[in-house]
């Protein structure tokens, strides 16, 4: 988990770089993690990175735990944590396209409300 949240990360970060060298405007990126475990791999530097860019709003980073998933260690990670009900994926996709659409009907740096949560409970 802790490799693939540092990949998710730079390659993040390497879009970003290209869309800035060609002066193309972006929205804020965002990153879902969806698990039903915990790490298997060193984890607290990629969530150290995480915090990092989170807190500088260079990227929103969100965790779904599903089952049995160790929600203590996915709170670690991030601040946007939610416990999926069930297995309420078609609910978790379906606000997700909502959510993009409404940030893509704004403009770039603007802030915009996200529809209500439906498939399960924030952490």
């Amino acid at each position: 988990m802790g490799e693939a949240i540092a990949l998710g990360l730079q390659l993040v970060k390497n879009r970003k770089a290209e869309y800035k060298s060609s002066g193309v405007l972006y929205y804020q990126p965002w990153i879902f993690l969806i698990t039903d475990g915990e790490p298997t791999d060193e984890w607290q530097s990629a969530a150290q990175m995480v915090q990092s860019e989170s807190g500088a709003k260079a990227l929103a980073f969100f965790a779904v735990g599903v089952g049995d998933a160790n929600m203590q260690i996915l709170a670690s990670i991030t601040q946007r944590v939610i416990k999926l009900e069930g297995l309420k994926f078609k609910d978790l996709f379906v606000w997700l396209s909502q959510s993009q659409k409404r940030v893509s009907g704004s403009k770039p740096g603007e802030q915009t409300a996200l529809p209500q949560i439906g498939f399960g409970a924030p952490v």
